[in-house]
């Protein structure tokens, strides 16, 4: 599977150059990021804080914090923001479970977050793999919480209701982007069945959380309707975060935008009913994740 080529006027779009002080961080360094490296690499872990280039990968990896990526580090999906690769992923790794849940217990947290590629090649769609990660995270540490950041598996019920019956604390699905700009930033996915999947984990009496990055071409009042959608059903966290372009080959940056648009966007967000919003430049999905426990 080969990357979506996009239209030449987005890829060539002339776009801000120099990141705002907003936006600049420090290089990842200190023992306890390199420590944490080391025993990924052991382990033949990946994280999404590497793989999707997170700009936050230095403060959480230096607080003893990541966000674990399961069943392998290639997609079955192409989408124009995220830097994970896209091809014919490796053959499920039936150990991993384990390992994810010795990695957990090695770092001694206390809030995990997992997350995964697509595998729409795969009969489940790795929704097997993903409750058996659960349960053997949840053996190893029976304090710890575990949020799991799902795919959409394709719409598919009964590979989110196996993720669910291994009972995590929060069922996390993230939109990532208003619906009028699905055919170009998540082209193989659909705005109304990333609801669905939200909406079917609320009913099942899950906490709820989802994200979405602006300056890829949003306009703020779609954001707002997105926002409003999400308390339709009674999503229960919200984040939102910049969008970076990872390489030249992704989308671009539309524009940068302000610490105060984000703080507007908390405000908005708390008057619609969202329990927790995490808004600004820096938020990704996992930012501060241990905080959204509720």
């Amino acid at each position: 599977m080969h990357r979506i080529d996009y239209p030449a006027e987005n890829l060539n779009k002339q776009i801000p150059q120099r990141k705002p002080a907003w936006l600049k961080v420090k290089a990842p360094v200190g023992e306890t990021y390199n420590n944490l490296k080391v025993m990924m690499r052991s382990k033949t872990l990946h994280t999404v804080c590497e793989e999707a280039h997170c700009p936050n990968i230095g403060e959480c990896w230096g607080r003893g914090t990541a966000t674990f990526l399961i069943l392998g580090d290639i997609c079955t999906r192409s989408c124009g923001f995220c830097a994970i690769k896209t091809g014919k992923p490796a053959p499920i790794d039936p150990e991993e479970p384990l390992k994810v849940a010795l990695a957990v217990q090695q770092m001694g947290i206390s809030h995990v977050v997992i997350t995964s590629v697509n595998r729409d090649e795969l009969p489940d769609q790795g929704s097997t793999i993903w409750a058996k990660t659960i349960t053997e995270v949840r053996r190893l540490n029976p304090k710890v919480s575990i949020e799991v950041l799902i795919p959409d598996f394709k719409g598919d019920t009964d590979c989110v209701k196996r993720v669910l019956d291994a009972k995590p604390n929060i069922l996390n699905h993230n939109v990532e982007t208003v619906p009028r700009l699905y055919k170009t930033v998540r082209p193989q996915a659909k705005y109304e069945r990333s609801l669905k999947v939200l909406h079917f984990a609320k009913e099942k009496g899950f906490i709820t959380k989802t994200g979405i990055m602006v300056g890829i071409g949003e306009k703020f009042d779609e954001v707002i309707q997105v926002m409003q959608d999400l308390r339709k059903i009674e999503v229960d966290i919200f984040t939102i975060g910049q969008y970076l372009q990872p390489t030249p080959k992704h989308l671009p940056v539309d524009r940068f935008v302000s610490p105060e648009e984000f703080a507007e966007y908390k405000k908005i967000g708390i008057e619609l009913g969202f329990r927790h919003v995490e808004s600004g430049p820096l938020v990704r999905s996992s930012y501060h994740a241990e905080s959204h426990v509720v």
